[in-house]
């Protein structure tokens, strides 16, 4: 049988068969990619070309005009002009190589040190201060470059937006496209503020150091360079402390930065600052006025200091520049000039609550602490009048008897003791009136009644005034022996000379920008703090402070007009506190130390007043106070207490009562047949002064 051929191998057919393209051709995942990667090619080429056209764009367009710096300017209450801030004055621009290179280093340490780096904002920064921000959950951090601050401060406000944030980063971007980094820098330089008026480092130099920018040394440069964070915080003529502390910040830095060696950075700590005195400028009508109104329209107008100085504002006021013109030469005329003595005197129109003038001392060149809003001085017996208004309101009558005579009081359930004594050692010996005590000021008289009354009363009737100290219901209340400033108690003065109602004290009555848009409007408020009645009644005891035997009779020959008020004296402290219908003031006198006065001191704050008050006032004729309903004005006789007839004393007086406390008896059994006496009837001297005054 013949051999057959062998068969070839055939392979196995596989389990499942795959469709597959031409060869060479991609699969679908492949396609797919393919597709995602052109489109992101295409967007990218299409973002690159707008991003290329918006910077040619944006390197064609010239930049913003610059902000022009505008002075602010402050008014008195009649239009005047008080003072012009000479913003934008103090300045001098200099190159880039005319800066110490400490302060260039400086500056980039502490204000953006990628400064050479980025395209005029630093994403690096802002990735950190979002991470910060949002860990302490506010705004702690910011991330503004040097670029980004130059563009707010030449082209922008301050205005927290995202609108002004979306400018600013795009102007950033056109400075750093048509001006190279030096010129940013130096242009940074020399507008950034320093306070005092004060703009760039030249003219910083020579304020603070007296030498050029280019000579300033490490030590000098870190100090410097630390002001702008907050001038009225790190400026050394504000708090050298502070100045010096942030000094060692900015040292610090620089080490971290490895701009400085720690070696230098010590030596510089170490040197000792020849910090120069500030330059004399021309006085300022009103200075300490000047500064209050700053401080009142930063707060208002949610500014900063620069912002007010250069913001071309016009801040129209409620000060009277006669006025003040008054006030500041009484204080001058008596208060030594080669003594520590100090005074200070605010005035207030208690119809209104405008603020008609202030003085905080008798030299604002040698120190700026306002002392019309000192909280450590006690006032003495001008706080008498809470004490005596409460008792008005507690069934007490200007005839109310109190024997004036050395004497212990016990309190707190006769547990404790407490032994006042008059001025000098004076009393009386006998019982006297509330009219007498308060023209006298007997110390008995007045913790007696605060004590019959209850001390609590008396801190209530002090609070509603105004008055914020740490007031205890103790015996001593009454004499005065916790502080107040004389703002608080011209205030709470005002209140009574206004009938009991109290206008809150104003000093600014509107404020405009430069093209006249009202940015603030003064709308003050008022309250009724005590019925009208019991304030007339206290206001025309308080008249006789001024007469004989009053504690104000001193200046009585000075007085032309009815004037209400209450002096004050301690150990340290010397008041006159009063007023007029149209015109309430608080003066003091002391020393800021707290040194005790002497006799011949604690009698300046009067003729001080009554000079200030006649001065002010001269173009306005007499006024008498005018009597509200619930007031009954009768002749008295002091003696007997009773109604005053011809059989009476000769002492008899016009007297007012709250309607129904009056006497009801005359002082012998005859009533009276001259109508000069009796219910109702006023004395000849103020049938004068109401013909004067109609």
């Amino acid at each position: 049988m013949a051999e057959q051929p062998a068969t070839p191998e055939q392979p196995a057919a596989p389990a499942s068969k795959k469709k597959e393209g031409p060869a060479g051709s991609p699969s679908p995942w492949q396609r797919r990619l393919k597709r995602g990667f052109s489109f992101s090619f295409a967007a990218f080429l299409i973002i690159c070309v707008l991003t290329g056209f918006s910077l040619l764009y944006l390197r064609s367009q010239a930049l913003p005009v610059t902000k022009v710096l505008q002075t602010s300017q402050i008014f008195d209450v009649n239009g005047e002009l008080i003072e012009t801030l000479d913003s934008g004055q103090n300045r001098k621009i200099v190159p880039i190589n005319e800066i110490s290179v400490y302060v260039v280093k400086a500056t980039l340490a502490i204000e953006d040190q990628n400064f050479y780096s980025h395209p005029g904002f630093d994403v690096k920064s802002i990735a950190r201060a979002a991470v910060v921000n949002l860990k302490n959950m506010s705004k702690v951090q910011g991330a503004g470059t040097i670029t980004q601050q130059l563009a707010r401060n030449l082209y922008l406000n301050h205005d927290r937006t995202w609108t002004r944030k979306i400018k600013e980063t795009v102007y950033a971007v056109q400075m750093e496209m048509q001006l190279d980094k030096d010129q940013i820098l130096e242009s940074y330089l020399n507008q950034i503020y320093y306070g005092h008026s004060t703009y760039g480092i030249e003219a910083a130099s020579q304020l603070f150091f007296g030498k050029h920018a280019k000579d300033l040394t490490l030590a000098e440069s870190a100090l410097l360079v630390g002001v702008p964070k907050g001038p009225k915080y790190y400026s050394p003529y504000y708090n050298m402390e502070n100045a010096l502390d942030r000094k060692n910040v900015v040292l610090k830095t620089m080490v971290n930065e490895g701009f400085v060696t720690q070696q230098e950075a010590d030596a510089a700590a170490a040197q000792k600052l020849d910090i120069k005195p500030l330059a004399e400028k021309k006085p300022s009508p009103a200075p300490y006025f000047r500064d209050y109104i700053k401080n009142q329209a930063i707060q208002k107008l949610g500014i900063t200091e620069e912002q007010f100085e250069q913001g071309g504002h016009n801040i129209y006021t409620t000060l009277d520049l006669q006025a003040q013109k008054i006030a500041e030469q009484q204080v001058s005329k008596h208060i030594p000039k080669d003594s520590e003595l100090q005074s200070a005197l605010i005035s207030i129109d208690p119809r209104n609550g405008y603020i008609k003038a202030m003085v905080g001392g008798k030299n604002y060149e040698a120190n700026q602490f306002n002392r019309v809003f000192a909280t450590s001085r006690q006032p003495g017996s001008s706080f008498k009048p809470f004490v005596y208004l409460t008792a008005l309101q507690n069934g007490f009558t200007p005839l109310s008897k109190v024997r004036s005579e050395p004497r212990t009081f016990t309190y707190d359930d006769g547990r404790k003791t407490y032994t006042p004594r008059n001025f000098n050692d004076q009393y009386e010996n006998t019982d006297i009136d509330m009219r007498r005590a308060i023209a006298k000021s007997d110390n008995i008289y007045a913790v007696d009644t605060i004590l019959k009354i209850g001390p609590q009363q008396v801190v209530d009737t002090a609070r509603r005034f105004g008055i914020k100290g740490d007031l205890q219901p103790l015996p001593s209340l009454a004499l005065g022996t916790y502080p107040a400033s004389p703002f608080e108690m011209v205030s709470a003065f005002a209140a009574l000379a206004n009938q009991g109602v109290q206008v809150e004290p104003t000093a600014i009555i509107k404020i405009e920008d430069m093209a006249g848009l009202q940015l603030y409007k003064a709308e003050p408020k008022s309250e009724r703090v005590a019925d009208a009645a019991p304030s007339y009644v206290l206001t025309h005891m308080m008249e006789s402070v001024f007469e004989t035997g009053g504690t104000g009779s001193r200046v009585a020959a000075t007085i032309k007009r009815p004037v209400a008020g209450k002096t004050g004296t301690t150990d340290a402290d010397a008041w006159m506190v009063g007023y007029t219908p149209e015109l309430a003031t608080a003066v003091w006198v002391g020393y800021d130390k707290g040194r005790a006065i002497n006799t011949a001191e604690s009698h300046l704050a009067s003729p001080i007043f009554a000079g200030y008050t006649e001065g002010a006032l001269a173009a306005i004729p007499p006024k008498l106070f005018p009597v509200p309903e619930g007031v009954t004005t009768v002749y008295i006789d002091p003696v007997s207490g009773k109604l005053a007839n011809e059989d009476c004393s000769t002492e008899a007086r016009v007297e007012a009562f709250l309607t129904g406390t009056e006497p009801k008896e005359y002082c012998t059994n005859r009533s009276s047949r001259d109508k000069g006496f009796g219910s109702g009837a006023r004395s000849w001297w103020n049938d004068v002064k109401r013909w004067w005054n109609d």
